[in-house]
């Protein structure tokens, strides 16, 4: 069975937006479409997408600092800056914090489509470790194994992802609202807030991670950073 993978655009032209996701689209792969810096960072941080598309100017800042704020979390994501520039200043800096690729607008979404299968045909051809260590943790998202001192604990799919954007975001503090949107990505009209609760407490359980899953009061949970 072939696996989905998601295609994040972050671009505020929504004729522009809305045509990318039209040319991207394939079986097996989903596009989310983002207008902002702000709702590209709940969206990259939160779901790891396989590549990113990224416009230089938005209207809450420039796309660079978002490819800095990637790099500096480690993130592998390939990342294809969009620039309507004329002068390299800006592409050229995009490169040297971490960007794959740039294309200058106006653009052939054919030349497009092929930048961003060749990004991602590298990326699965070297795909980075999936593999976080955190002290006696050892957690294997590509292979869904998890160990706690070496011994493999088993974990539902809810949990599974639940820890994944807990460890991911160390160090920051997601809201409750945040984590049962994500989670819960049924369609469901309500969920019950006592599901997360539940789905924390199982996790802490299992992982016996009291000390690292914390709970900030009236916001939401953290994975505590340490020195790891």
């Amino acid at each position: 069975m072939q696996r989905t993978v998601q295609i994040v655009v972050v671009e505020d032209d929504r004729d522009l937006a809305n045509g990318l996701c039209r040319a991207l689209k394939e079986d097996a792969r989903s596009i989310v479409s983002c207008e902002d810096l702000k709702s590209a960072r709940d969206q990259i941080f939160l779901t790891n997408p396989a590549l990113i598309l990224l416009d230089i100017n938005l209207p809450d800042g420039s796309g660079l600092d978002l490819v800095k704020e990637i790099r500096e979390k480690n993130l592998p994501v390939p990342i294809i800056l969009l620039s309507a520039n004329d002068t390299d200043s800006d592409v050229v800096k995009g490169l040297e914090l971490g960007a794959d690729d740039y294309v200058t607008k106006p653009f052939s979404l054919s030349v497009l489509r092929a930048r961003v299968n060749t990004q991602l045909r590298k990326h699965e051809a070297d795909p980075p470790g999936d593999v976080i260590r955190i002290g006696d943790y050892s957690f294997d998202f590509e292979r869904m194994i998890f160990t706690v001192s070496s011994e493999e604990v088993s974990l539902s799919r809810i949990e599974q992802r639940l820890l994944k954007m807990l460890v991911l975001n160390r160090g920051i503090t997601l809201s409750r609202d945040v984590l049962i949107d994500r989670l819960w990505t049924d369609g469901a009209e309500y969920v019950d807030e006592n599901a997360l609760s539940v789905a924390i407490k199982r996790l802490r359980d299992k992982l016996s991670a009291k000390d690292y899953i914390k709970t900030v009061y009236g916001l939401g949970y953290m994975w505590v950073k340490s020195d790891e």
